[in-house]
């Protein structure tokens, strides 16, 4: 979630022309951009699922990968792929003009997490009178928020904060720590965050995603792959390699445990779709 909300601060940065520059994509190394402390998504030390993403990418390119490493927050984009260091962002949400954006390769939305044999198992939505007086946590400023207000929840919201470095600070460990410790009756977070952190260290949480919410803001979207302005040439060739191996990039990430959604993000993906 965090990379995603970075993403929408990112836009109040100036975009670059739009000249093309395929020939800036280097053709010995398949170069990463990506956030050295942003597990479950990528780390240095290569446990995310996009570090297994940009393996399964490279290998269909017969390139080795090599990363440049910044952290996600402002200025990620303008000191890692526009400075040409990179020339692919793995994981960048759909219609950023920050970078020129592949198809996108899925879809999640934000999650409820619960205790799996507690009193809010059963709950689908944030309208449902369960979640009444109870303390909920949730990232301050991210679209869940509005949700909860409309709802009368906010009252009793824990918030954590939204932009860190995450080399120094994880809210959502930490969220998920104070709701494993009973400080807090359920956290929202963003799914393909929430979804692996719970699958490897959380076993007694439960992940809901959130896809019974009608009114704006969305609480899901599409993710896709970023490349710099202009680079057509090599977006239409991610583009080629996401649609004939979308089956194996599902595989990694319900693996991982990201939770895959159909496209419009009303139901849970089923394998072949």
């Amino acid at each position: 979630m965090a990379r995603l909300l970075a993403a929408l601060l990112l836009l109040l940065l100036p975009v670059a022309g739009g000249a093309q520059t395929s020939d800036l994509v280097s053709r010995s190394a398949l170069r990463v951009c990506a956030d050295p402390a942003n597990y479950p998504m990528s780390d240095d030390q290569g446990r995310g699922y996009e570090n297994r993403l940009a393996e399964f990418i490279a290998g269909k390119l017969e390139l080795p990968v090599a990363y440049t490493w910044y952290p996600m927050a402002t200025g990620f984009i303008r000191n890692t792929l526009r400075a040409n260091k990179c020339d692919l962002v793995i994981g960048y949400a759909q219609g950023h003009e920050m970078v020129l954006n592949t198809n996108h390769y899925f879809t999640s939305s934000f999650v409820l997490v619960v205790p799996a044999d507690g009193a809010l198992s059963g709950v689908q939505a944030l309208s449902d009178p369960a979640l009444k007086d109870r303390s909920i946590g949730i990232i301050a400023g991210s679209p869940p928020a509005t949700h909860m207000a409309r709802n009368g929840l906010i009252g009793r919201a824990r918030p954590y904060n939204l932009v860190v470095d995450r080399r120094f600070e994880s809210p959502a460990i930490d969220m998920l720590n104070d709701l494993q410790a009973g400080q807090i009756d359920a956290a929202i977070l963003w799914g393909p965050l929430a979804g692996p952190l719970v699958k490897a260290d959380y076993p007694g949480l439960k992940v809901t995603p959130l896809i019974h919410e009608t009114l704006p803001p969305r609480l899901f979207f599409r993710i896709t792959m970023g490349v710099r302005q202009g680079e057509k040439v090599w977006q239409r060739k991610l583009n080629s390699l996401i649609r004939r191996n979308q089956a194996e990039i599902d595989a990694i990430l319900t693996d991982a445990g990201v939770p895959l959604l159909t496209d419009m993000g009303d139901a849970l993906k089923q394998p072949g779709q």
